[in-house]
């Protein structure tokens, strides 16, 4: 298995447009990026700091994994990314483990990335998502 960074760190927020003027108004971070996920039902922006990426979800639904997962915890850190180059392998491996995948095949995601996320139940409680550059488009 092939990880070679933190790809972001992935944070629900309920208002997107007051977080975004948090991290760049006391942050000091720039937003270059907002793009909605219509399947997902939510909405990014996304910051850099150094190599890492931060990634805002707002969900535009109330059905939507990120308005449960508020609705549930709060505001807060939802995921952490990692890259990989090979997705379909870091899944096969995984499930060879025995680690209990949320997605068996990986998914479009924001920033044209293939996507595929491990449930938290196999993670110590830390929802993980495996992220690989989509070479096709």
């Amino acid at each position: 298995m092939n990880i070679s960074h933190i790809e972001h760190i992935g944070i629900a927020v309920k208002d997107l447009q007051k977080s975004i003027s948090f991290y760049e108004n006391i942050l000091g971070l720039k937003c270059y990026n907002i793009e909605e996920i219509k399947d997902q039902k939510v909405r990014t922006a996304f910051f850099k700091s150094g190599d890492t990426k931060i990634e805002l979800l707002e969900p535009t639904d109330p059905e939507s994994t990120i308005a449960k997962f508020i609705e549930k915890k709060g505001e807060g850190i939802h995921h952490i990314a990692f890259a990989t180059d090979n997705i379909e392998q870091v899944l096969t491996e995984l499930s060879e483990k025995g680690v209990r995948l949320i997605d068996s095949k990986p998914r479009k995601g924001a920033e044209n990335l293939n996507i595929a996320f491990v449930h938290p139940g196999s993670t110590f409680s830390v929802l993980m998502e495996f992220c690989e550059k989509n070479n096709n488009n």
